[in-house]
């Protein structure tokens, strides 16, 4: 049996602060789920960090907690990156063949996908990940693994995800004086993907919208490829702040009105329920309608979903994936957002669960848990090479340069 492997996911989001510790115990098992961690975001804003000291103190207890339940001492981690910074687009890398009996090896694969991330990058962005989508060999097209292949000229689609250098670098220093060695930095839908989507539902097509706090995520996949990944700057925490303005209440009411009482769809709540405020705080007075807050919901869903749609027709997958959505964050578990986003969207949507690994803690069997654990089995799959990761050969490519400049320049910060 292969000796035992720890990996760890921070999900560092806008509203919560998910550790999720993962053990391995053979090479070929998934990772089992041994403990979490959650604290209160604090310092951090629609995926930014604000605040460096508030969110390095946030960070140290959640990891705490996650280190009280293993009794392990947590020292590296795989760390979910969002915000409305992310862009994202496509690139193509042309490489000639380097042996002379026309063989592909895997270092003409690494050098393709390296020269498909040659381009031009303002100053002030840095490459996140590159995804090799499909090869070309001699012009035959469509090529998952070109490996072991004969031909003269290897060429490469890829999706480069970019992220803004001062986010990253910030982030980085968080994480590293909060303790901890940076295994690896993932969009947070990729990540979510990684732990709720099955191969089939990547070869149908299929969409994960990622309903955090702050930000909502988005990646789509079809044949196995990503062919969109984005990060809208509107989350669940909008919903709060619509309430709070709506009902006249503080924020935190508002929040608390919006876990115990909000519906998604204004069709599906009956007109004549009222919400004693009192009784959700003393210092409020009056009552509010059930309808009321289902409308105020409802509008604020309805934008975030036009939205989602809005990226789905500039790849011309509105109403055109057969796996549909999968609806993972926090905000999937709101009461009536599968109805809602199924008429907005016109297409199928379930919630995802993650369902890539074992566990015997309940909370993890979450929506909001869907992108931590993600990171548990990106940091299996990804980081060991596995054949099952999609960016089996662009790993290679950011561990031998982006990724170690940016983690050696970042620790030169720190005293």
């Amino acid at each position: 049996m292969a000796k035992e492997q720890i990996f760890v996911g921070l999900d560092v989001g806008s509203s919560v602060i998910r550790v999720v510790v993962g053990k391995q115990e053979s090479e070929l098992g998934s990772p089992s789920i041994i403990g979490v961690g959650e604290s209160a975001s604090q310092g951090i804003r629609r995926g930014v960090i604000v605040d460096i000291d508030e969110a390095v103190s946030a960070i140290s207890e959640a990891l705490e907690k996650a280190e009280r339940m293993t009794g392990l001492s947590i020292d590296h981690a795989v760390i979910s990156v969002g915000g409305a910074q992310i862009t994202s687009h496509e690139s193509h890398g042309v490489v000639a063949v380097a042996r002379a009996d026309g063989e592909i090896t895997e270092n003409d694969v690494v050098r393709v996908v390296d020269a498909s991330q040659a381009i031009s990058i303002p100053p002030n962005r840095e490459i996140l990940h590159v995804i090799p989508k499909a090869f070309t060999v001699d012009g035959q097209t469509s090529i998952k693994d070109p490996v072991g292949m004969s031909g003269i000229r290897l060429e490469v689609d890829s999706h480069i995800i970019q992220a803004a250098v001062p986010f990253t670098k910030n982030l980085t220093k968080c994480i590293l004086q909060a303790g901890l060695e940076i295994d690896d930095l993932v969009l947070a839908p990729l990540a979510a993907a990684q732990a709720v989507l099955t191969k089939k539902q990547k070869e149908l097509g299929v969409a994960v919208v990622d309903l955090g706090g702050g930000t909502t995520g988005l990646v789509v996949f079809e044949e196995g490829d990503l062919l969109k990944s984005t990060i809208l700057p509107v989350g669940s925490t909008h919903i709060t702040n619509d309430l709070a303005i709506g009902l006249r209440t503080s924020v935190d009411t508002a929040e608390k009105v919006k876990l115990q009482h909000a519906y998604a769809e204004v069709k599906e709540v009956k007109k004549d329920v009222d919400i004693d405020l009192t009784k959700i705080d003393k210092q409020e007075e009056g009552k509010v309608s059930t309808k009321h807050v289902a409308e105020i919901v409802e509008a604020r869903l309805e934008e975030i979903f036009d939205l989602v749609n809005k990226e789905l027709k500039l790849i011309n997958k509105d109403g055109q994936l057969p796996a549909g959505v999968v609806l993972t964050g926090g905000g999937a578990k709101l009461p009536g957002v599968l109805e809602l986003a199924k008429k907005q969207l016109r297409l199928p949507v379930s919630i995802g669960l993650p369902g890539s690994v074992a566990t015997v803690i309940d909370r993890v069997n979450d929506p909001s848990f869907a992108t931590a654990v993600g990171l548990v089995v990106w940091g299996q799959e990804f980081l060991l090479g596995s054949s099952r990761t999609v960016n089996k050969f662009a790993k290679k490519v950011l561990e031998n340069d982006t990724v170690n400049k940016m983690r050696k320049w970042f620790k030169s910060f720190l005293p």
